[in-house]
């Protein structure tokens, strides 16, 4: 479009605005002042009725032009600017903040916004296990059937990023109280600190831009949760969300395990990050030809009832799920701990039909029973204070619990009897024992993307 043909001299004759308004085939001409700023519109309507009016074409278009006109800048929405052509206007100039022409806006020529600047977000839930665990390492369904049972919970890992124009990487964790700062990826990667399950993810996925990424978790570090699986799916449902074929559900847990387990050399099962990736309820069964994720319908009801037994303990001790999961590994050389494992497997199978109907009294129980076998698969799992703080849980109105991930520390799951739950949150609160509360998570992993609202954001 020649923007030229809209503007005329606010001195300049009503014969050359006519002629102009010939040229741009819209009907209207905008009058500047010596500097070039658009003061007024006329139309070829307020030129045919000061003619009509005795008026002459050798007259100045300043003397039929309306200075009070409708014209937008680039804050006025799109929305705005169509409720006005539908509403008698034809044609509406677009001005800098000079009051300059800088379009020319009308029913046929309504132009959708530019593609502007986006970051994504995501976030992914902690899970609960509540039965299965050490089954689904991959040493030991290799040769058997692999079974646990989880849900995810309302505790998070969050993450953002935004690409960036160049190639340097910018890393901040709020939970290491730390950042990495790379010129390029290679150099990110082989930047050494405490970046290591970040740097395994890059080196997985290998991506082609610079980028800055925010980290943050509700949850503390080695807490049993699940918790650097839940960080690796986080990153991952960022960076998914800039891909055009984006990895689906069974994707995004396998990056994650093969960042975790074979980058990093870092022992564990395959449970939490298809846990915090698929979200709510779910029955998984290991093998080696194919892993199963089964999601549990459970009645309404029943998941309130059980949300409101069940009590989150932080026991305030670290543990290494390495070391654990290293040590199960040699004892499962034993034939009577492998039997152990058989037995949980097949509990857990019991806990999935106590679910779906509802029993959730026998939920507590078989707790019970899963943490007493679950301290069979290694020295490291339990130790005389977490086996006090369990039996005077059990004399404090829990029925059962267990402590989660691989044990020595982090959180102990208890099952409280209804009339009892605030005897036990009293008794662990007596003793120096936070409780989480929480809720049922049904969503897993969720990414979305965001168009930034502001300017000048990137260094």
């Amino acid at each position: 479009m020649n923007l030229e043909s809209f503007l005329v001299s606010d001195g300049s004759s009503l014969r050359e605005a006519l002629a102009l308004i010939e040229q741009n085939h819209h009907g209207i001409v905008l009058t500047t002042d010596v500097s070039g700023s658009v003061v007024g519109l006329a139309t070829d309507g307020d030129i045919r009725r000061w003619l009509l009016d005795g008026g002459s074409l050798d007259d100045v278009i300043s003397k039929c032009s309306n200075p009070d006109f409708v014209w937008a800048d680039h804050s006025t929405s799109r929305e705005s600017m169509m409720k006005r052509l539908d509403h008698q206007i034809r044609v509406i100039p677009l001005l800098d903040s000079c009051r300059r022409l800088v379009s020319i806006v009308s029913r046929d020529q309504l132009p959708v916004s530019n593609e502007g600047k986006v970051y994504a977000r995501a976030r992914a839930p902690v899970r609960v296990s509540f039965g299965g665990g050490g089954s689904d390492l991959t040493h030991y369904f290799q040769s058997e059937r692999g079974a646990v049972i989880n849900a995810t919970i309302s505790i998070y890992s969050h993450a953002t990023l935004r690409k960036r124009s160049d190639e340097k990487i910018y890393i901040y964790s709020a939970d290491l109280r730390s950042s990495l700062t790379a010129d390029n990826l290679s150099a990110a990667i082989r930047t050494e600190g405490e970046f290591t399950l970040v740097q395994a993810l890059l080196r997985t996925i290998h991506p082609d831009f610079g980028f800055e990424l925010y980290l943050h978790s509700d949850f503390p570090m080695n807490s049993g949760l699940g918790g650097s699986s839940v960080v690796a799916a986080t990153i991952l449902g960022c960076f998914n969300q800039f891909r055009r074929d984006k990895w689906d559900s069974h994707e995004i847990a396998e990056l994650a395990y093969q960042a975790e387990r074979l980058y990093m050399g870092v022992a564990g099962g395959w449970q939490d990050q298809y846990a915090t990736v698929f979200g709510g309820f779910n029955f998984m069964e290991f093998r080696m030809e194919q892993n199963r994720i089964h999601p549990l319908r459970i009645a309404p009801d029943i998941l309130l009832e059980l949300e409101e037994s069940l009590v989150l303990c932080d026991t305030g001790l670290d543990h290494s799920s390495n070391d654990i999961h290293e040590d199960q590994k040699v004892r499962m050389q034993n034939s009577d701990v492998r039997s152990q494992m058989k037995a949980n497997v097949s509990l857990t199978d019991q806990i999935r039909d106590h679910l779906l109907r509802g029993r959730l009294l026998d939920i507590g129980r078989a707790l019970d029973e899963a943490w007493g076998l679950k301290k069979q698969f290694s020295t490291k799992i339990s130790s005389p204070h977490l086996d006090q703080v369990y039996a005077e849980a059990k004399k404090n109105g829990a029925v059962g619990g267990k402590l989660l991930g691989a044990g020595g520390g982090g959180f102990f799951l208890f099952y409280a009897l209804p009339f009892r739950k605030h005897e036990l949150v009293e008794y662990l609160r007596s003793t120096g024992k936070a409780v989480r509360p929480f809720r049922f998570d049904q969503d897993g992993l969720t990414a979305w993307t965001v168009r930034e609202q502001t300017t000048n954001l990137e260094d």
